[in-house]
């Protein structure tokens, strides 16, 4: 007989006594609800459930974003409208770059700089558009184009975060992270980047609910869209591995491969050249804006403590983009084995969620390449795998001071600096700080389980799937033994695990 699930048996969060930040907040209303305090009637029907009102949040921050870009909507970008209003759109700006307002078909006509299912999603909107546009000559076709991504890439947006709540039944709030987040108000549309996530979340979904041909399917899709969701992968074979559940892993990932390369042999046969336009970009990228990279550049600049000349390491590397390639490369791979040592050796065995968090902030702190919008890829990764919310504005505080301070540095680089390179540096190492402080609490809850919130509420793993409950392998416990790791605590995998006591103002 089958173990009865964390729904059946575990009490739901409530944030004001689970979440200190939260039960900080709600002092100024009297507190967390009290023992005695009467409670709503859950058995009747009402409208206003927690999930409705955190989608109806999402909803308004949506809302709030696209009149933060209306500014740019016309096209009409005179005096550098787009950086003063901060209101910049790649989706606009490819509009006309990748040929769309001349109808030309992506690939075919037009080699794209973006994996082939963005290239289809521009063009499945964009060519429409411009068909109407030839028939109203009349209509603003950059408008219409970015009004119709902005309602889609909001649809997904909005389906992403239905789909956390699936996840977290018992703990709702947590995707008011999400759905609250000054992060979506400012780069949900800047480029497509919803369309990955949203597959990418319906894939752990489908994971979580024992689907591995469907989790396989989403996310070679997402992978296919933009490449990280492809990494979740990763986590999923060490997870699979410790718990001795490879054949649904190794379905998932054959599912992967396979909708990868539907969706890519078409182009890559017929439009080669077109289609390799994404892989030798990144291949040929130098150093990106605030990446670690840029920020290791502007110290060799400032201290010059080059190794040949004035020219310091960052420098060199700056010069020399393959090896600069193969040492991003490495470091993302070496963090990856460190991540796959910690999910091995740990007391217990780590949640999905917090493995992929680890895994694509790694690619991203060792990327050459961090584009504004990619901070999307952590915010469901972090709401799934550390729903705090202290720690989670700290770092939406230190996106917005980068995001603000990218702006200046693009209305600097027509020639009249705004702010000092200097500040544009430290707001890039704040954001890559923060970013390191989020992954080092997520390890550090790995490492000891009993700090997970998440367990508090369910038993072991609600995105696990078949691992959700699993018995580790025979050979987990002899392995950390040799290794001399602190011993396994008592409980095991199908045990919730009981929260610290709270201390008592």
């Amino acid at each position: 007989m089958s173990a009865p699930s964390s729904e059946e048996t575990d009490k739901p969060d409530l944030p004001a006594e689970s979440d200190g930040f939260v039960r900080g907040l709600s002092q100024a209303i009297g507190g967390p609800l009290g023992a005695h305090a009467v409670r709503p009637d859950a058995r009747r029907d009402r409208f206003w459930t927690v999930p409705r009102i955190v989608l109806g949040l999402l909803c308004l921050t949506l809302a709030l974003s696209w009149v933060q870009k209306s500014p740019c909507q016309d096209g009409d970008w005179q005096k550098n409208v787009q950086y003063t209003r901060f209101c910049y759109t790649d989706v606009l700006a490819l509009y006309y770059a990748e040929g769309l307002n001349e109808g030309k078909v992506p690939y075919r006509d037009h080699p794209v700089e973006y994996p082939v299912v963005t290239g289809y999603f521009m063009g499945a909107l964009g060519l429409p558009v411009h068909a109407l546009g030839e028939k109203y000559p009349e209509i603003n076709q950059g408008k219409w184009f970015y009004n119709a991504n902005a309602l889609v890439l909001s649809a997904l947006a909005v389906a992403s975060v239905a789909m956390i709540l699936a996840l977290r039944r018992r703990r709702p709030w947590d995707a008011a992270i999400f759905a609250l987040s000054p992060i979506v108000l400012v780069t949900a549309t800047v480029n497509w980047d919803f369309l990955a996530i949203a597959l990418a979340v319906f894939g752990v979904y489908a994971w979580a609910r024992r689907w591995p041909v469907a989790a396989g399917l989403l996310l070679g899709l997402g992978g296919a869209a933009k490449l990280w969701p492809l990494f979740i992968l990763g986590p999923l074979f060490v997870l699979a591995l410790r718990a001795r559940r490879m054949p649904p892993f190794w379905t998932a990932t054959a599912t992967a491969v396979a909708a990868w390369l539907v969706v890519n042999i078409p182009v890559a046969v017929l439009y080669r050249d077109s289609w390799m336009r994404f892989f030798d970009l990144n291949r040929e990228r130098p150093i990106d804006w605030g990446t670690s990279w840029y920020i290791g550049r502007y110290l060799d600049t400032k201290w010059n403590t080059g190794v040949a000349g004035d020219q310091g390491p960052f420098q060199w590397l700056s010069d020399h983009v393959p090896v600069l390639n193969n040492l991003s490369y490495g470091l993302t791979g070496l963090a990856c084995l460190a991540v796959a040592a910690l999910c091995l050796l740990a007391p217990r065995r780590p949640r999905l969620a917090q493995l992929a968090f680890l895994v694509v902030a790694a690619f991203l702190i060792f990327s050459k390449v961090w584009s504004q919008q990619y901070v999307l890829w952590l915010l469901p990764l972090i709401v799934l795998a550390r729903p705090r919310w202290g720690a989670v504005i700290a770092w939406s505080v230190a996106e917005i001071g980068y995001f603000a301070a990218f702006y200046a540095e693009l209305l600097g680089a027509g020639g009249k600096p705004v702010i000092p390179e200097g500040t544009f540096v430290l707001a890039s190492s704040l954001r890559l700080i923060t970013v390191a402080v989020l992954c080092g609490l997520v390890i550090r809850e790995i490492w000891r389980p009993e700090l997970d919130v998440v367990r508090h509420t369910y038993r072991d793993d609600p995105d696990g799937g078949v691992l959700d409950g699993a018995p580790d392998a025979g050979w987990i416990e002899p392995l950390r033994r040799r290794l001399r790791v602190a011993p396994r605590p008592a409980a095991d995998d199908s045990t919730p695990v009981a929260p610290p006591p709270t201390p008592v103002a």
